[in-house]
């Protein structure tokens, strides 16, 4: 069968081709549409989270802005603190340790006014010692109405009170009221000792707010000063306590040049008395001894042997009497300078020699054993050869006094920096504790069986010390009662 289109058929054939064509289309571009509100939406999501993180970010910028603004008013704060402790700390005057407090310091601090109180408890009132933006009329009206009461229990419980830690409104509002601002810091100045008190600050700018770092600072201040205020009274109880001193030193020392003088007076007084005293006995001392020589000899006829005796112990006092006069004679020339040193080089070992020599035949009769250990850099001494003599002759002769039969001396010399020491170490009977003190006090005798047998004038330790002293020396003894004895003195050295 042949088909046959006409023309109505194909119409809407091609009808509905297009129909399908366009519902295609449709459903195209309704897929296209969702997407994009999809793509819109998404969008907007998107820029609503770049808005709110422009947001916070402009935001976070401005609290680092108001931090950074607050740490730099810290930090300016802290250097004004550091100043104004810096000038507090470098005086000791307790009347300029306020006033080296400036405004301009304490405006960096952010605080315009500034009131400081030490409590009297003669006048029992407060006693203003620091004003800092106030005129006179307004420090009138502050001091009468100062409730005394509120700020004794402040300094007496030492905390510190500010705008920010009151909790009372009413508190706050009257002493708001009282120094005419809007916020403060009052911190009490607790010093050890000497009258308390308390540090008032403020500022009458409402822009200004206070925190607990403003509290702290002032808190830190207000130790300082108490600290200062420790440091002025400590100083100035140690410039009294020192001028005291030294009035006392001053008249003390005034007593003691008296007395030197009197005993310098004294001394040569008693000099003198013994010079004229020997001078006068040696004469009758002569005559005796005279006397009493011719008289033995029998130029004037015999003699019984009974007087003989006698005699003989005359003339033996006679020598004992001389030889003490010589000594006591030598001491006062000594001291009161007329003997004049001759200081020449000598040899050590050469005195020493020369000493042993005359005492050599003593040593024999006690069989004691001497010997000598002189160091080579102590040879060369300066000295007075003569007098020198005389100390190792006092010396060696009272070891062999004091030293039993068969017993040992030693003589020891070393160098020391521009002096030689020498030692005389025997092994006698020793010289007891209480007596090494005054050993050469003129006429001291060392109480022994062997001083109670053999007498002496006690002159020879004495006489040995000022001819030491004279060599610009000192001398002095170790013992110990039946160990021995060691004499030791020094004697300036040939440089």
């Amino acid at each position: 069968m042949e088909l046959i289109l006409n023309p109505y058929n194909l119409v809407l054939v091609v009808a509905g081709f297009i129909i399908v064509v366009l519902i295609v289309i449709l459903i195209n571009n309704l897929e296209r549409t969702k997407q994009l509100r999809n793509e819109i939406i998404q969008l907007k999501r998107t820029i609503d989270e770049i808005d709110l993180q422009s947001r916070t970010l402009i935001q976070t910028d401005m609290e680092l802005n108001k931090i950074q603004d607050e740490l730099n008013k810290k930090i300016i704060a802290l250097y004004a603190l550091h100043r104004i402790s810096r000038q507090v700390s470098s005086t000791l005057d307790e009347n300029k340790i306020f006033s080296s407090i400036e405004n301009s310091h304490l405006e960096d601090m952010g605080f315009e006014k500034a009131l400081a109180f030490l409590w009297d408890d003669k006048k029992e009132n407060f006693e203003l010692v620091l004003n800092i933006g106030y005129e006179d009329k307004e420090i009138d009206s502050i001091v009468k109405r100062l409730d005394k009461d509120f700020y004794l229990k402040l300094m007496q419980e030492g905390k510190t009170a500010s705008s920010i830690s009151v909790s009372e409104e009413t508190l706050i509002k009257s002493i708001c009221d009282l120094f005419n601002i809007y916020f403060f810091v009052i911190s009490p100045i607790l010093p050890k000792e000497g009258r308390k008190g308390f540090l008032f600050v403020g500022t009458d700018d409402l822009s200004k707010t206070i925190t607990q770092g403003d509290e702290d600072l002032i808190n830190i201040l207000a130790n300082q000063i108490g600290q200062t205020l420790d440091n002025a009274r400590l100083f100035e109880k140690t410039w009294l306590a020192q001028q005291e001193l030294e009035k006392k030193v001053e008249e003390r020392t005034k007593q003691l040049s008296t007395a030197l003088e009197e005993i310098q007076a004294i001394s040569k007084r008693k000099s003198e008395f013994i010079s004229a005293v020997s001078h006068e006995l040696r004469t009758p001392l002569t005559s005796i001894k005279g006397y009493a020589s011719i008289l033995l000899a029998e130029k004037l006829g015999n003699l019984p042997l009974a007087v003989k005796e006698r005699l003989e112990k005359i003339n033996r006092h006679t020598d004992e009497l001389v030889n003490l006069v010589n000594g006591l004679l030598d001491i006062s020339r000594i001291e009161s300078g007329k003997i004049a040193m001759k200081f020449e080089p000598y040899k050590l070992s050469q005195i020493i020699n020369e000493v042993l020599d005359l005492m050599g035949v003593q040593l024999k009769e006690k069989e004691i054993q001497l010997t000598t250990e002189i160091s080579a850099d102590s040879e060369d001494i300066l000295v007075d050869c003569e007098q020198l003599k005389r100390v190792f002759i006092n010396l060696i002769g009272n070891a062999i006094k004091f030293t039993p039969s068969k017993g040992k001396i030693t003589i020891k010399s070393f160098s020391l920096d521009h002096q030689i020491q020498v030692d005389i170490t025997d092994t006698g009977i020793g010289i007891p504790q209480d007596s090494l003190q005054v050993i050469f006090e003129e006429f001291y005798r060392v109480d022994n069986p062997i001083n109670q047998q053999v007498k002496g004038t006690g002159l020879g330790l004495s006489l040995v010390k000022r001819i030491i002293e004279a060599h610009r020396g000192k001398i002095w003894v170790k013992s110990k009662l039946n160990e021995g004895s060691t004499f030791s003195f020094t004697l300036p050295k040939v440089i």
